[in-house]
């Protein structure tokens, strides 16, 4: 992303991504009131961002040239080519593994080890311990989607409420985990151990996923005609589901994860002989290809977040949100409204954290506002928004796997209103900043601010040397 924040501000250069949400979501609300059958699906998500991006590129005064290598710069981000390689290993592990009947076995266990009214609810704490112990919300997606949509079919559920829980209770351990990426990025933007982030954010998360929890078991009531008599499946061709979860608990490079998966699953395929070498190869390459439009909307929108920073975009949310601050109260909600839409304009949770991490230690100095609780907020609400807007790499991910796994139409805007945690986790977060019931550790230890403004002080100077 830009570094170039300070020198430009310009709210117009919003102006893509706001056309992107009216074209995608009002094309689909409106043939979704005409009655139109797959009414998200008429009018491509990827030609609306495709018409945003050229809208970009008319903003700015550098030359066609100098704007596609800003563009490539954001397309080509590391953050953006890891989503990529894992979006289209995941759509060949799915494949491959639905191919060799992975999917339907997997399933059937479940089906006759999990209670029927139980499942729902199952999915979301299994998914919330896999988030919290990988430290990733699109690995633990990438994981549990295709299983989690087979429950959903078989047992009457609904898929979208289903993929809801999946992937709420993936944004519950990408909030709290301690190797999380936005963890990582909150704590060290602020300037704080990360057991005393996790500490105040722990009694916000924790209490949204509860009521979530709730929530999921009441409303998970499956049809119980459609789960009884008996399911049959192979124990072997359960293994690479198993195999790519065990390794993804113990930490191993999701890149590895996946394509031991891949591997697992032709071979437990052949040697059932359920594939060929040549049905192997066929069902990786369609894995890839079934991915297109998620691969695609990332691309673009990594560029086009690019382009919106380096024309101010970003720079002038912050300056216009700083106006409006007035005390501790105001300055952590205001913190709060900037890094949701930070991410809201780069669809990266991460990445908006990054930006917003120097600009919300000046407020918590400014304001006297602990920054263990600037770090939590920053955390929170990056992922709160991460977790309901149609285009970041969660839902993408989850509504593409449905297509890929089972040819069931889904758009991610179909899951936002079953994105149960995060919206309960947003009243969480607002409640603690008015009622600060999560500030225990802030208060048996408060923030030495003389000490931390000095530090402040000589680290400045020491950049400054640095820099002479």
């Amino acid at each position: 992303m830009s570094n170039n924040l300070n020198q430009k501000k310009n709210g117009w250069s919003l102006l893509p991504f706001l056309i992107f949400i009216v074209i995608y979501l009002g094309a689909g609300l409106y043939l979704q009131a005409q009655g139109t059958e797959m009414a998200f699906y008429q009018f491509p998500s990827v030609t609306a961002m495709f018409i945003a991006v050229i809208v970009a590129f008319c903003f700015g005064k550098e030359t066609l040239d100098q704007k596609f290598t800003i563009f490539a710069r954001g397309a080509a981000n590391e953050n953006v080519l890891t989503m990529l390689m894992i979006y289209i290993l995941a759509g060949a592990f799915s494949t491959v593994a639905k191919t060799m009947g992975g999917v339907d076995a997997t399933v059937n266990l479940g089906l006759s080890i999990i209670p029927v009214q139980l499942l729902l609810g199952g999915v979301f704490v299994i998914s919330a311990f896999l988030g919290t112990a990988t430290g990733t919300s699109v690995g633990t997606i990438t994981a549990l989607v295709p299983i989690a949509v087979g429950l959903a079919t078989e047992s009457g559920l609904s898929v979208p409420m289903m993929l809801g829980a999946c992937a709420g209770g993936a944004m519950f351990g990408d909030n709290l985990s301690m190797i999380s990426d936005t963890t990582i990025a909150a704590t060290k933007t602020q300037g704080v151990a990360m057991r005393d982030k996790f500490r105040v954010n722990f009694y916000i998360a924790l209490p949204a996923a509860v009521i979530t929890l709730i929530v999921l078991l009441v409303a998970g009531r499956p049809d119980a005609a459609a789960v009884m008599g008996e399911h049959t499946f192979e124990i072997i061709k359960v293994l690479p589901y198993v195999l790519v979860l065990a390794l993804a608990i113990i930490g191993v490079n999701v890149f590895l994860t996946l394509t031991i998966g891949i591997f697992a699953a032709g071979i437990i395929g052949m040697v059932c002989g359920d594939l060929t070498i040549f049905a192997y190869a066929q069902a990786i390459w369609n894995g890839f290809t079934g991915m297109s439009e998620v691969f695609f909307l990332a691309l673009f929108c990594g560029g086009i977040s690019e382009l919106i920073a380096h024309n101010g975009g970003i720079a002038w949310l912050i300056e216009k949100l700083r106006k409006t601050m007035r005390g501790s109260k105001s300055a952590q909600v205001g913190v709060s409204a900037l890094v949701s839409l930070a991410d809201c304009a780069t669809a990266n949770n991460t990445v908006a954290i990054i930006l917003c991490g120097n600009v919300a230690k000046d407020i918590s100095r400014e304001y006297k506002v602990d920054p263990r609780r600037t770090a939590s907020l920053l955390d929170v609400f990056s992922c709160v928004f991460q977790g309901i807007i149609p285009y970041g790499a969660q839902l993408l991910m989850a509504a593409s796997l449905t297509t890929t796994t089972y040819n069931i139409a889904i758009s991610p805007v179909e899951i936002v209103p079953y994105m149960w945690y995060c919206w309960v986790l947003a009243a969480f977060g607002l409640l603690s900043i008015f009622v600060p019931y999560a500030d225990g550790v802030c208060r048996k230890d408060p923030w030495n601010w003389e000490y931390d403004v000095a530090e402040s002080g000589v680290a400045e100077k020491k950049a400054q040397q640095e820099q002479v």
